[in-house]
C-alpha cells in the first residue's frame, strides 16, 4: 500500500478479500461468521440445509458522508453442486443482501462476478467474492450481519436464506462529517473507482431509483404468454425479473429467467439459439427496451441442460417520473426458426425514476437498447425476445422452443421429434 499526495486524506486497504476504498476511513477490519441456511435450488432437486460460513471485511472507522467498500467472502456455501452436471469455469455468479443495522439500517446489495474454477458433479460450490458499498448518514455504532444470498448458475437459481438469527460481522464506528464531503482522488492517484460493469451496488432508504442509488432489483414475476411456435400455438408461463444499474440519466438492463435449465433431448450445435426480449415500458414512460442474450457458446448435448443467458440492454428513459418496466414480446432464433411469445397481461417487474433523455423511448424503442426491433413479429429479425414456459408452473424450465428440421419441440414436459422425412401416421 503506498500514501498519494496529503491533500485527499484517503486510505487504500488492500485485503485477500478485496479493494476498500475509505476517504477517512481507518485501515480494515475483517470477521468471520457462520450460520445455518436452507437452500432452495431449481425446481426438480430437492432443498439443501446446510452451513454458510462468510468473512466480512469493512473499514472499523469512518465518517458521516463517507461511501465504504464492503467485502463478503465466502469460506463456505451451505449448497454443494447436485450430482446432475460439471459447471464449466466462469459460470456461477453469487448475489446477496448484508444488512446494516444500529445507528443506520440499510440492505446493501452485494454481488461477485461470474469467475469460478471448473466444479464437479457433487463438488463443493467456488463462489467469488461479493462487493457493495454504503453511503454513511449518521453517527454511531453500524453493524453488518450476512443474509440471503442468490447462486446463479448456467441461468438457473439457488436461493439460501438464514435458518437462525445471524450474528454481526463487522462493525463500523462513524464519528461526525467534520470535513465530510472529501474530495475523490485525482485521475493521476492510480486508484480509480470502479467502473460501471463492476458489482460494487450503493444502498440507500430509496428503493426506486432516487439519488444515490446505481443499482434495482426488480420482482420475479410469472408472465403468462401467448406463443406461436412454427408447428402451432400454445400458451405457456415464464418467470421474469428485471434488474438495472443507473449510468447517469440511463439504466444498463438485465433480464433474468428463474428454473430455466431443461435437459436437451437431441444435440444441438453450438452459436443456433439466440434469446431476445423487448422489455415494456408504462408508467410516465412508453414504448420497449430490446434486450439480448449470446448465442449457446458450445454445443448442446443430448441430456445436458438447455440454459437460458442472462439478456441485457440499456434503457434510454423518454420521460421524466415513474416508470414501470414489465417483460414484453419474448423471441427465440433457433436453426432459421422463430417462436414469438406475446404477453398475455402486464406484469410489472421494476419501477424506476427516471429523467427524460435525448432520443428517449417515450411511445417508441429505446434507441441505446440492445439491438433494433421489429415488434416481435414475422420472422422477429433484428428483435428481441426469448423462450418461455409451457405447462405446470411446477417445471421452471422454458419449454416453448419450437426447433424443427432435425431438432425437437418441447412443449409441457412433451418431448415430440420432429425429423425430416419421418412422419408418425
Amino acid at each position: 500500500m503506498r500514501r498519494r499526495g496529503t491533500a485527499v486524506g484517503a486510505a487504500l486497504v488492500l485485503s485477500g478479500a478485496g479493494a476498500l476504498l475509505g476517504l477517512a476511513a481507518t485501515p480494515a477490519q475483517a470477521a468471520t461468521v457462520a450460520y445455518a441456511t436452507h437452500c432452495v435450488p431449481p425446481a426438480g432437486i430437492s432443498p439443501v440445509d446446510g452451513t454458510t460460513q462468510v468473512e466480512i471485511t469493512a473499514p472499523a472507522t469512518a465518517r458521516v458522508g463517507d461511501t465504504v467498500d464492503v467485502v463478503w467472502k465466502f469460506t463456505q456455501a451451505a449448497s454443494r453442486n447436485p450430482d446432475i452436471i460439471d459447471l464449466p469455469a466462469n459460470s456461477v455468479q453469487p448475489s446477496g443482501v448484508l444488512k446494516a443495522a444500529g445507528a443506520q439500517s440499510a440492505d446493501i446489495a452485494m454481488r461477485g462476478p461470474r469467475e469460478n474454477p471448473a466444479i464437479p458433479k457433487g463438488g463443493a460450490m467456488v463462489l467469488s467474492d461479493m462487493k457493495g458499498s454504503l453511503k454513511l448518514t449518521t453517527a454511531g455504532a453500524v453493524t453488518l450481519t450476512p443474509d440471503a444470498y442468490t447462486v446463479n448458475a448456467m441461468s438457473t437459481d439457488t436461493r439460501c436464506a438464514p435458518k437462525e438469527t445471524v450474528g454481526k460481522a463487522a462493525t463500523i464506528q462513524v464519528t461526525g462529517a467534520g470535513s465530510s464531503t472529501s474530495p475523490s482522488p485525482p485521475p493521476s492517484s492510480g486508484t480509480p473507482s470502479p467502473p460501471p460493469s463492476s458489482a460494487t451496488p450503493t444502498a440507500t432508504a430509496t428503493s426506486t431509483g432516487g439519488s444515490g442509488q446505481t443499482d434495482f432489483t426488480g420482482k420475479e414475476v410469472q408472465v403468462p404468454y401467448a406463443c406461436r411456435t412454427p408447428i402451432g400455438d400454445k400458451s405457456a408461463t415464464s418467470p421474469v425479473r428485471i434488474d438495472a444499474r443507473k449510468d447517469g440519466g440511463n439504466f444498463a438492463l438485465t433480464v433474468h429467467f428463474g428454473k430455466s435449465v431443461m435437459d436437451s433431448p437431441a444435440d444441438i450445435p453450438a452459436g443456433s439459439v439466440k434469446p431476445s426480449m423487448e422489455v415494456a415500458l408504462g408508467g410516465a414512460d412508453k414504448g420497449t427496451v430490446p434486450v439480448e442474450g449470446p448465442v449457446n457458446a458450445s454445443a448442446i448435448r443430448s441430456g445436458e441442460p438447455i440454459a437460458i443467458p442472462d439478456l441485457t440492454g440499456t434503457y434510454r428513459p423518454g420521460a421524466s417520473g415513474t416508470s414501470t418496466l414489465a417483460p414484453g414480446v419474448l423471441i427465440i432464433k433457433a436453426l432459421g426458426t422463430t417462436t414469438t411469445c406475446t404477453p398475455t397481461g402486464t406484469q410489472v417487474s421494476l419501477t424506476l425514476d427516471t429523467a427524460q433523455q435525448p432520443g428517449g423511448a417515450s411511445g417508441g424503442t429505446s434507441t441505446s437498447g440492445g439491438s433494433s426491433s421489429s415488434g416481435g413479429g414475422g420472422d422477429g429479425a433484428g428483435s428481441s425476445g426469448g423462450l418461455a414456459e409451457t405447462g405446470s408452473s411446477d417445471h421452471g424450465a422454458l419449454k416453448a422452443l419450437g426447433l424443427v428440421s432435425g431438432t425437437v419441440l418441447l412443449l409441457g414436459g412433451a418431448v415430440f421429434a420432429f425429423m425430416p422425412g419421418r412422419r408418425t401416421r
